[in-house]
């Protein structure tokens, strides 16, 4: 009987097991000290968006790229990171990180599971959060010195209970920053007036500054022609210190 019941288990497992999985190997390079890394991203043919590497994720890796020295022993959390290819580089760069993803979707922690697996990460914790909400599994959380957030100001509807749950995360570091990648999608959507709300301030880092003002990074097709912001969101006390920032307040816009 115990033995059937360990057969069925492991058949209803092979059967939750994506069988549509493709890795790509994103490699960042260092042009003046000719360093590289290579990152594997496990990708699901799902209509989930968080099974497959957008645009912003690659900018937003590669500004962490750049930084690299600056997450060594750093404590970093992503939120909605789906396939997490900024948080496992991050983790490649000797950051301790956490990777969360929405707790009703379980397929997408299971792809940050899967990331963490393709580098041989072993010590990263995968969480369920719901933005907005403040959990028992939130306020547990350490001490972060950077929050990463790729493309997750997708639906205005999201956009204050994000911003709320940064501010949140803010209480055990005041100085924590929330590194995040925009993509330019509508003229009309603004996160000015919530920044306002929760005492926050927003500067745009230039592509330019860190060599992502390119239509392909990392060896990949992304970002293609896609207007991507990145941008560095602190409490107001902390305005114009983020890493590589320029000190004018901003808010993600569309293109001229």
């Amino acid at each position: 009987c115990e033995f059937l019941d360990v057969l069925v288990c492991i058949m209803e497992q092979k059967e939750t097991e994506p069988t549509n999985v493709t890795t790509k190997v994103f490699t960042f390079e260092d042009k003046n000290t000719e360093e590289s890394l290579s990152v594997s991203i496990p990708e699901v043919l799902d209509p989930q968006y968080g099974m497959y590497v957008w645009p912003c994720a690659v900018v937003l890796a590669q500004y962490l790229w750049t930084h690299r020295d600056d997450l060594t022993g750093r404590t970093v959390l992503e939120l909605g990171a789906g396939v997490s290819l900024p948080g496992v580089l991050a983790a490649r760069c000797g950051a301790q990180v956490i990777l969360t993803d929405s707790l009703d979707k379980p397929l997408c922690l299971e792809n940050c599971k899967r990331s963490c697996e393709a580098n041989d990460l072993q010590n990263i914790t995968v969480l369920g959060l719901a933005w907005g909400e403040v959990s028992p599994d939130l306020l547990l959380l350490p001490k972060l010195d950077i929050v990463l957030g790729s493309d997750i100001f997708y639906d205005p509807v999201d956009f204050e209970a994000i911003l709320v749950t940064f501010v949140c995360l803010l209480r055990k570091n005041p100085k924590a920053q929330f590194w995040s990648t925009y993509q330019v999608r509508s003229a009309d959507w603004s996160i000015e007036v919530l920044l306002h709300r929760w005492n926050l301030n927003c500067v745009e880092v230039p592509l330019s500054q860190f060599d992502a003002d390119e239509f392909e990074l990392a060896g990949s097709n992304l970002p293609g022609c896609h207007t991507i912001q990145m941008l560095i969101i602190t409490q107001k006390e902390e305005a114009g210190r983020a890493t590589g920032g320029s000190e004018r307040s901003i808010k993600p816009r569309a293109s001229d």
